[in-house]
């Protein structure tokens, strides 16, 4: 899967757990403390976990030292992202030892795709883990919750991706709570595509797609709960193909026009795609879906054909080329987002200046680069030709600095144009509210929180580094966004 942004750290709100159960009430109230690593796939599985726990009890924390129970949802895309979690769990164990001191349990949950690469090892290496577990398998926290405090050690990293998806179906069913107004739906997940740089195959496992009805189902009840906008989400995202109500296989574009029927449902967007799944029904679907956003994240990770083949992408940068001027040609204001790999084994100064020429001729709104680093157990870790770290550096801050004038271009194109905002938070400063513009820019905006979870229209009159600043237009016609 590409990573659709640098792995983050986030500790989720606490108005993602919040369940509506008269069991909550009878049981004593417990603390849990969520950190989350990585894509919107691991924040959409944290949201879950939380989920899945507030019937036994839970709500979130911010604070770790009050937590009954902290979990790291894992990335294991970046280079040392297990390193990185013992370190995480070496800070953890000294705040655990406190709370023992004074007479209080916390347990400790390792999840996510470390988790599912790692297994028995991190209860090895980490004996203050208590229960270790795999991205298939949160739908049975409460259960492996109960096993680990009864003094077995967990480590569930199978791979039963149909009973996750069962559950999502379940929980789609109960009575709808208040929701934000953006949201992430899960669709798809694992990958076929075996990319040698890439770990995803054996971390998430292979391609499995969610019916349609099971999709709508949880669509509905998300706007039905006061979702705006759905982010469709997947490691291969628009490779989805599921059950159809009508018995036959549909492909994304085909269920983007049918989420787009939905009461409520103003937004639609879908993350992360791969170049070789862009087919006709879908490129048409932006052409024809005003709710569907003008913004696509379609990775090429190198404009040049030898490195291409070499990480087993099966596109040249033609076909890429091409594939751009169709979605182009069916969408003329489409923002496009991109993942660069820099430094992949064998890159030579020729390699890296198509991908540098691929930037210059396609011209990207935003994009995500990264250093190659070597993942144990991908092809590509075993390659020869390994290129010296300062290389890729070197390489890195020159591709970065390239995709930041083309940012900073795009984000000028917006000034004096009015589209819908949907507004999601407040702001940092008093009086400012955050919403989102159609090309997925932050929109700060100064005007009443009682805005927040609707779509209003904005003139842009300046931009930030990352962000678009604006004012309302009460009566402006929304042009793009609704």
């Amino acid at each position: 899967m590409a990573v659709v942004g640098e792995p983050v750290e986030a500790t989720l709100d606490n108005t993602t757990s919040k369940t509506d159960t008269s069991a909550s009430a009878a049981l004593q109230p417990k603390k849990v403390f969520m950190r989350t690593y990585g894509c919107q796939m691991n924040v959409y599985d944290s949201d879950r976990m939380t989920d899945v726990l507030g019937p036994e009890g839970f709500t979130t924390t911010e604070n770790m030292e009050d937590a009954d129970l902290v979990i790291l949802n894992t990335c294991h895309i970046r280079e040392k992202a297990a390193e990185k979690v013992y370190s995480e769990l070496g800070r953890i164990r000294k705040v655990k030892e406190e709370r023992a001191r004074q007479g209080k349990e916390m347990m400790i949950g390792v999840a996510g795709c470390v988790a599912q690469a790692e297994g028995e090892e991190i209860s090895r290496r980490a004996p203050i883990v208590d229960l270790v577990i795999g991205p298939q398998s949160y739908h049975q926290l409460p259960k492996l919750l109960k096993t680990a405090r009864d003094g077995t050690k967990v480590v569930e990293t199978e791979f039963d991706i149909d009973a996750k998806f069962k559950h999502l179906s379940e929980r789609a069913a109960r009575p709808p709570l208040k929701r934000a107004p953006s949201a992430f739906l899960t669709v798809q997940e694992g990958c076929d595509k075996f990319c040698t740089f890439c770990v995803v195959p054996y971390t998430r496992g292979a391609e499995v797609s969610r019916s349609v009805e099971q999709i709508v189902t949880e669509a509905e009840q998300m706007a039905v709960a006061g979702v705006r906008e759905i982010t469709l989400l997947g490691q291969n995202v628009n490779g989805w193909h599921g059950a159809g109500p009508d018995g036959n296989s549909w492909g994304l574009g085909r269920l983007l026009y049918r989420l787009s029927e939905i009461d409520g449902l103003d937004r639609l967007r879908y993350t992360t795609s791969h170049p070789r799944d862009m087919d006709d029904e879908l490129i048409q679907a932006h052409r024809d879906l005003k709710t569907l956003m003008p913004y696509l994240h379609l990775p090429v990770q190198s404009g040049s054909d030898s490195i291409l083949a070499s990480m087993n992408r099966k596109h040249t940068r033609d076909e890429y080329f091409r594939l751009i001027d169709r979605i182009r040609e069916a969408a003329p204001d489409i923002a496009l987002s991109c993942d660069f790999i820099v430094g992949f084994p064998g890159e030579t100064d020729q390699d890296f200046q198509d991908t540098m020429n691929l930037i210059r001729r396609v011209e990207f709104g935003s994009a995500f680069s990264f250093k190659y680093s070597q993942r144990p157990g991908t092809p590509g870790a075993l390659m020869d030709n390994q290129v010296d770290e300062d290389i890729k550096s070197a390489r890195l801050a020159e591709l970065q600095e390239l995709v930041a004038q083309q940012q900073t271009a795009f984000n000028a194109s917006r000034i004096n144009m009015t589209f819908g905002v949907l507004f999601e938070r407040k702001g940092r400063m008093p009086g400012q509210i955050v919403g989102k513009s159609p090309w997925l820019q932050p929109v700060q905006v100064d005007a009443s929180e009682d805005l927040i979870g609707t779509i209003q229209p904005v003139e842009i009159l300046e931009i930030g580094r990352n962000s678009l600043f604006g004012q309302l237009k009460p009566g402006h016609h929304d042009v793009v966004g609704q």
